[in-house]
């Protein structure tokens, strides 16, 4: 056997190789070195050792130990390990040992959510089908599809996952269901003629592509690609391709850390020149003195707080049916200023619907969405009334009852939803039929079927034969069959020489009318059937070819995958938010417009289409990004490029999708929304949320709760820095002064992990702000420490350095011991806390409210949780002993709550004079 070409891709080759879908059947069987009947035993044996088994391999994914050291490579992670060397040094092991209880809390937090969206890869891996039909040795043979090999014959039939990228050699009523790969919302009729090379994916109707399904007839094709070399392979190369995404909250907070290290550094160096230089100090004891001033400047608890903050928000998050994989994308959606959503299945219910009835002298709108039959029916605004269908409309009536007879699927209703059995379109003829009053189930035994014209794309139409109850010549009505039929309308409308008038009568048929109205539908992007009956003599030898014409035409109806009502609210509340949503869908540009315009996009929308994007280089596309909000008929890499050049614009993407195609947007972009219950799991994997309910609006609600999360993390932001500002400047101050150290490390240690935590925690559950979603998204590159936050960090550390220090000095002043005047600053601070913690809850509005006083239950036992442990600091020997403490008068304590009170009022003073500016 002579050596088969290399590549078998089925992407667009070189032009020494046209792709396969601009071959025909013969060409390919001749590139490949095959026939009709498959290969025989030895040359498969011999290509599956050149090709490889028919199987996804994936990569494996850095090991645990890299996955640890990783974590590492945080700045903040190693001013805390620097922490934890120096303490552990200067002999302060219970302090080493709590900066590293921190360090490794946050480890393993990072560990367990590395590394979750490299599973998609093997998720692609699992969507090829494990057996196979193939044609070997002249015989048909079920093989397991990983021992398929290019040139391989495979039959197919209704039900089959298509094992492998294969060219059609005989089709049967072909339907493929290739939503999970192109977003068509509808299953796509295949056949043999070969396309132009340029087609898009979903054009190529003479191939079928691994990992989609059979959803009518029988089908034979030869196998073109196997493994990598097919579309799955090409998405699982684009998924390993595709970087992971930093945050803003990680690059944020990165930055804050970068920041506090540097102001560490720095003002732990002039301390030691100080001390050194000007002082004369022993340079062995100064070095000492700003690890000291180190350890009291680094906020250890942030860490805890982010990941506690962030954990909080899965949770509520949860509540409204989004799963977050990765903790950080929290956070991140609260900043998304794009949301590029498919459509099929995600802004769409993904369940066709009959929207209008064409009849010959009105139209009737449908109202309802999906396969319940629930929905008015509408003519000239007047609804009409099931009961009386037989009289208002006629017409109407007999159109439903043909969709319902001549027509192969069935509706059941299971737990109170109800569920298609068959084709998609069928089940939109037997919900319309439904809603007019009519009982598929009961018709069906009042009319059985006595002959069938089954559907084949070479004449584009079903009829089905029933026994006769109505004739257009009252003579031929008790004998004879009814013939029932439907199909593409320029097919039926030249069988018709008749159509039926609103009352039920045949007229001469008005080609032109029902041409123009064709025209229309298709303009608003539905799906346009045709209806018609007539009459035989007999059903023996009816089929295709038994010329069958002079029907009654009964109407046209309008069929389009609705957009969810909630969807259209949401995209609603996306817009008030300063969100723009884009449509990016493989369905057809005019359908993708209609529906966008139906969400309330826009009207008119111009839809750009894959070819179109194609054609682009990098600049035109960000120009394009920026001007259309619809793009159709995109492929994986199309929606890739989509993507990034939004993000090139600056732009904080969020991609909502559902099948295999959509899983390398969702990885790269900023947030990844995958849907639950109807994506595939390849997307679920790629996605860093899970849409359990795959409700667009599910993404609003999840958009609020991200703002809320990052008003929280500023909010703990804006309460930790300070607190550990002030113990900084105090330490200082003393080391500047000659004086005594106000606060001893270990005792920062306690306030910094115990108190300043606790408090802090609270800041995490602060519940949803009553503007947040109507505030423009805030900008990507905003600081977390923006221009107010750093004014507050400096104000309030000032304060907390007053009182610190001015308690600590005033208690040395009446003679009290070093240990009680350290236990009156230590107690002082945590005061300042509690009270500042009130303040920080609104940064802008007055705390001076009844709901500001009396705070959130959590805050309240927060701030009982922390007075009964700094009881125990005070007051337990043993914490007297651990962290030399000493109790203290009541007259004492009012003094440290004292200057608690001084700390908010001044912070609402600075408040009222913030809002009059």
């Amino acid at each position: 056997m002579s050596q088969l070409p290399p590549s078998t891709r089925t992407d667009t080759p070189s032009t020494a190789a046209p792709p396969w879908h601009s071959r025909t059947p013969q060409q390919a069987l001749d590139a490949l070195q095959a026939s009709p009947q498959g290969l025989n035993s030895a040359e498969a044996a011999q290509r599956l050792q050149q090709y490889g088994p028919n199987r996804l391999e994936v990569a494996e994914g850095p090991g645990l130990w890299r996955r640890v050291l990783a974590q590492f490579n945080n700045l903040l992670i190693m001013v805390l390990l620097a922490a934890v060397v120096v303490t552990a040094l200067i002999g302060h092991t219970l302090d080493s040992a709590v900066i590293l209880a921190v360090v490794l809390l946050n480890v393993f937090i990072g560990v367990l959510q590395e590394g979750k969206a490299e599973k998609a890869l093997q998720a692609i891996r699992h969507l090829l089908a494990p057996h196979a039909m193939v044609l070997r040795d002249g015989r048909l043979h079920e093989i397991d599809a990983a021992d398929l090999v290019p040139g391989d014959v495979v039959q197919v039939a209704s039900g089959d996952s298509l094992p492998a990228d294969l060219r059609w050699l005989q089709v049967n009523n072909l339907r493929v269901d290739e939503s999970a790969l192109t977003g068509e919302s509808m299953p796509v009729e295949k056949a043999l003629a070969p396309v132009q090379p340029d087609a898009a994916l979903g054009d190529r109707l003479c191939m079928g592509y691994a990992g989609t399904l059979v959803t009518q007839g029988q089908a034979r094709g030869v196998v073109v690609a196997t493994a990598a070399g097919t579309e799955m392979g090409r998405i699982g190369r684009l998924l390993a391709s595709v970087e992971q995404v930093v945050t803003p909250l990680v690059r944020n907070m990165s930055q804050l850390a970068r920041w506090i290290t540097l102001a560490v550094v720095a003002a732990a160096a002039a301390l030691f020149a100080f001390g050194t230089l000007v002082r004369g100090m022993p340079g062995a004891d100064m070095f000492m003195t700003a690890v000291g001033l180190a350890v009291a400047a680094i906020p250890e608890g942030m860490p805890a707080i982010m990941s506690i903050t962030l954990a909080i928000g899965v949770q509520r998050m949860a509540v409204r049916h989004a799963v977050i994989r990765r903790l950080p994308a929290v956070e991140t959606l609260g900043s998304v200023t794009v949301i590029c959503s498919d459509k099929t299945g995600t802004l769409t219910r993904n369940e066709m619907t009959v929207q209008q009835v064409v009849l010959a002298d009105h139209v009737v709108d449908v109202d309802g969405a999906g396969y319940a039959p629930e929905g008015a029916l509408r003519s000239n605004g007047h609804h009409l009334q099931p009961a009386e269908m037989f009289r208002e409309a006629p017409a109407l009536l007999a159109l439903a009852e043909a969709a319902a007879l001549c027509n192969d699927a069935s509706l059941q209703l299971e737990g109170g939803q109800w569920q298609l059995v068959g084709d998609p379109t069928e089940g939109a003829l037997l919900t319309l039929a439904m809603k007019t009053g009519i009982d598929p189930q009961e018709l069906a035994r009042e009319r059985p079927r006595t002959g069938v014209i089954p559907f084949e794309s070479e004449h584009r139409y079903m009829a089905t034969a029933h026994a006769a109850a109505f004739a257009e010549d009252a003579a031929n009505a008790s004998v004879g069959h009814d013939l029932l039929l439907k199909g593409a309308p320029e097919r039926v409308l030249g069988m018709c020489s008749h159509q039926l008038a609103g009352d039920g009568q045949a007229v001469p048929i008005d080609q032109a009318h029902w041409q123009l109205a064709v025209n229309q539908q298709a303009r608003a992007g539905r799906r346009v059937l045709a209806l018609a009956r007539g009459h035989v003599d007999a059903v023996l030898g009816l089929d295709s070819r038994s010329g069958v014409d002079g029907l009654t035409l009964l109407g046209l109806v309008a069929i389009i995958d609705p957009p969810r009502q909630e969807a259209i609210e949401a995209v609603a509340q996306c817009r008030a938010a300063g969100i723009r949503v884009k449509m990016i869908t493989g369905d057809h540009g005019v359908t993708a417009s209609a529906i966008a315009s139906q969400l309330g996009m826009g009207e008119g929308l111009r839809a750009i289409s894959g070819p179109e994007i194609e054609s682009m280089d990098e600049t035109a596309l960000r120009q394009a990004v920026r001007e259309v909000d619809v793009f159709a008929r995109a492929s994986p890499e199309h929606k890739l490029r989509l993507v990034q050049a939004l993000q090139a614009r600056g732009e904080v993407v969020a991609m909502t999708g559902d099948g295999v195609n959509d899983a390398p947007a969702l990885k790269q972009a900023d947030v990844g929304v995958a849907m639950g219950r109807k994506g595939t799991e390849a997307a679920k994997q790629a996605g860093d949320i899970v849409l359990a309910d795959d409700n667009f609006a599910s993404i609003a609600h999840a958009v609020e709760e991200g703002r809320t999360v990052y008003d929280n993390l500023r909010k703990t932001v804006t309460f930790l820095l300070p607190i550990n500002g002030g113990e900084s400047m105090s330490l200082l101050a003393a080391v500047l002064l000659g004086l005594a150290l106000p606060i001893m490390p270990v005792q920062i240690l306690w306030v910094n992990m115990i108190s300043s935590v606790a408090l802090a925690m609270v800041l995490a559950f602060e519940p949803t702000e009553p503007d947040v979603m109507k505030r423009a998204p805030r900008p990507p590159g905003e600081a977390m420490l923006s221009p107010f936050v750093i004014w507050r960090i400096v104000l309030v550390s000032s304060l907390f350095t007053l009182g610190i220090f001015g308690m600590f000095q005033w208690s040395l002043s009446t003679g009290a011991p070093l240990e009680e005047a350290r236990t009156m600053a230590v107690n002082t601070l945590v005061a300042m806390e509690v009270f500042y913690l009130f303040s920080v809850r609104y940064l802008k509005s007055p705390s001076f409210t009844w709901r500001g006083v009396q705070g959130t239950p959590l805050v309240l036992m927060a701030v009982a949780g922390v007075v009964v442990l700094q009881a125990l600091f005070t007051y337990a020997p043993f914490m007297q002993t651990l962290f030399a403490t000493r109790a203290l008068s009541l007259t004492q304590l009012l003094m440290c709550a004292g200057a608690g009170v001084v700390v908010l009022v001044v912070l609402e003073l600075e408040k009222a004079l913030l809002r009059q500016r």
